[in-house]
């Protein structure tokens, strides 16, 4: 039987002096040797990793040569990393893959959701544009899975099979770079492919071992030279890469973020349990703070309707 997990309060809504909210969590440091710094005891129990695989998952694009193979641009290997807004700079890359690899957008079997980025959601209510597959937040990921499928001659129609070739190769591919030696449960994530957990130290060998890495220069640079294309319109990962020199940032469902300092060659994860999205991004801003990484101003004020501050939200670290 496992041991409860012990989250630490991370974040409290003060309003006028009363805590009415209050979200708790994780916080791992570490560097390519061991994790040294805990926040909350998570008991070793596993998470699972949800978008903060997608740059682990497109390891493959450079293991298998795929970048080469399809003279693929800096801008396309961030896409396939991304959990993007849905903007058009977004789609137009993503067009620009289906061309490229020759395949149309029923090939790909993320599902359709509206686009992440509050402007392209007015754009749709207003009748300016249709919703498409291609604004889909893991649509990148889809079509390198699909790219690689193309050109290792895989079936194309079940590569979101877990029996797949392409998944087998991505979860040895994972296990490898995170230092997993044992079994962890596997799940599909919301875009249907499969998806595995494992403990928060174990995501960090891996990010680790990603991006400061010579051999995946490329998916270090893509990140770090597009970074809009990684998230966009108010996403965290964007706001970290592009206001700090040499900070890669990806942001996961499930209250998950991971930053890697490319400089010294540290990271850290953070984890809301209750996977508030804005409580995520106040604990990782003030952890980029705390660690002297980087200082990127977040709106903690409480205010009314009518713009009067009555509290304060407050980063507990």
């Amino acid at each position: 039987m496992q041991n409860k997990k012990e989250p630490e309060l991370l974040v409290t809504y003060l309003r006028d002096g009363l805590s009415e909210q209050e979200h708790y969590g994780y916080i791992v440091l570490a560097n390519r040797q061991r994790a040294f710094d805990f926040t909350g005891d998570a008991k070793n129990q596993p998470f699972y990793l949800r978008s903060c695989a997608k740059p682990l998952q497109a390891s493959l694009i450079i293991d298998f040569g795929m970048d080469k193979f399809y003279e693929m641009t800096e801008e396309e290997i961030a896409l396939c990393c991304a959990s993007h807004a849905g903007e058009e700079i977004h789609v137009n890359i993503a067009k620009n893959l289906l061309n490229k690899f020759e395949l149309a957008e029923n090939n790909l079997k993320c599902g359709l959701h509206k686009p992440i980025s509050k402007t392209e959601q007015q754009k749709l209510i207003k009748g300016e544009k249709t919703e498409t597959i291609l604004q889909n937040n893991c649509s990148g990921k889809h079509l390198m899975m699909l790219g690689l499928c193309k050109m290792k001659g895989w079936s194309l129609e079940d590569y979101d099979s877990p029996e797949h070739p392409l998944q087998i190769a991505i979860k040895e591919k994972i296990y490898e770079l995170c230092n997993v030696t044992k079994e962890y449960p596997v799940t599909k994530d919301g875009c249907g492919v499969p998806i595995m957990s494992m403990p928060l130290e174990n995501m960090l060998h891996g990010y680790l071992n990603l991006f400061c890495n010579h051999k995946y220069g490329k998916i270090k640079n893509a990140f770090l030279n597009n970074p809009y294309i990684i998230g966009g319109e108010d996403r965290t990962d964007t706001k970290i890469i592009e206001n700090s020199q040499g900070l890669i940032a990806k942001v996961g469902a499930g209250g998950l973020c991971i930053v890697v300092n490319t400089n010294t060659e540290e990271a850290f994860v953070v984890k809301i349990s209750d996977a508030d999205m804005k409580a995520r991004e106040l604990v990782v801003l003030k952890t980029l703070k705390n660690l002297h990484w980087a200082e990127i101003k977040a709106d903690t004020a409480i205010k009314t309707l009518h713009g009067e501050t009555i509290g304060e939200i407050i980063t507990m670290i």
